[in-house]
């Protein structure tokens, strides 16, 4: 695919500084761009890759602007890398819209009883069973699943081997990757004499709109209310989210990150690679959690809060942590001791 540069700063704005006809036919990094790539950088920390770059397009900031200006054509935005982040989305637009007609694959299972809406693809294998509801606009990919009155919102896409559980609901214009299961039973287990007996998960799980869930990402149906994702959320690859679990709008979460049941987490939150939450817990908005941090109480006020404690028998470890817990009240007093020592000698 080929554009012209000024039809992309028709379409997404900014400042154009060269050949408005200066043809664009793919986005590449500073390294690796050629003549007709566009790249972009975002700050002068990265003005050396940038003079050393053959792009014949740059977007920059205006700080950027007259070291750039001598080699490239230019977009110039106060903001380089939301323009980007647009920019991908506009570029990938373009390329399905020259991509052939949407249809329904002929080995697809597609119950009689399902609705598909206008523009819908179905892939090779796919399945769609009964009340099921497919949005316009919606992609289903090859051997993916959509199980009985499970909905699928308009323009959402499901990779290849996804599954949509049971009256599972996946808002408008999501993005659902290879390997996810929407809708597994959550972890429940009533013990009975050194046995287990199963407790059925009656619930769902609803998504919101804009959500987009990495691979072999796994989100338990709720044991008697929902599971619920709100809009706008980000879950990177390998995420578990346990049943119950309340997560709010615009929510990232990093790469193995894992939610156990009936926690809530806030709006805006943050959450590094392979941190853990623990179950009923409440996470204010705002709350940002770091990497391999470990939560294992509630926070109730925004902020950044990291930590990790090493595993140990529950009774030393209760007594190391009401120690931790005291470690800075502790310093201070040893301060004062040393500078009472001090003074008299």
């Amino acid at each position: 695919m080929t554009v012209r540069l000024a039809q992309i700063v028709e379409a997404l704005g900014g400042e154009l500084v060269g050949d408005p006809r200066t043809p664009v036919s793919r986005l590449a990094s500073l390294a690796s761009a050629g003549p007709e790539a566009l790249s972009f950088a975002v700050s002068a920390r990265y003005e050396a890759a940038l003079r050393a770059s053959a792009a014949g397009v740059l977007l920059v900031p205006p700080a950027l602007r007259e070291a750039a200006a001598p080699q490239a054509a230019l977009i110039v935005d106060p903001h380089p890398y939301l323009y980007y982040a647009r920019l991908t989305q506009w570029w990938r637009e373009r390329e399905r819209a020259s991509q052939p007609m949407p249809t329904v694959h002929p080995s697809a299972v597609v119950d009689p009883s399902a609705t598909l809406g206008p523009g819908v693809s179905i892939g090779p294998f796919a399945v769609i069973e009964a009340g099921a509801s497919i949005g316009e606009g919606a992609v289903v990919g090859a051997h993916t699943v959509v199980e009985r009155s499970a909905e699928v919102g308009p323009r959402t896409r499901l990779a290849p081997r996804v599954v949509l559980g049971a009256g599972c609901r996946m808002g408008a214009r999501g993005v659902v990757h290879s390997g996810v299961v929407i809708g597994a039973d959550g972890f429940g287990f009533a013990p009975l004499e050194g046995t287990w007996v199963k407790i059925e998960q009656l619930g769902a799980v609803r998504i919101g709109d804009d959500v987009e869930i990495g691979a072999n990402c796994t989100i338990d149906r709720g044991a008697l209310d929902d599971t619920v994702i709100e809009d706008g959320v980000k879950l990177d690859n390998l995420i578990h989210i346990a049943h119950n679990v309340h997560i709010g709008a615009y929510t990232a979460m990093a790469g193995c990150a894992a939610v156990a049941g009936s926690a809530r987490i806030g709006r805006g939150c943050t959450i590094g690679g392979d941190a853990k939450i623990l179950g009923h817990l409440t996470l204010a908005d705002g709350v940002h959690i770091s990497a391999c941090s470990v939560v294992t109480r509630s926070i109730t006020q925004p902020g950044t809060y990291s930590g990790f404690f090493p595993i140990d028998s529950h009774a030393e470890w209760e007594k190391n942590a009401a120690s931790l817990r005291s470690l800075h009240k502790l310093r201070e007093r040893v301060r004062a001791l040393e500078i009472e020592l001090k003074n008299k000698t």
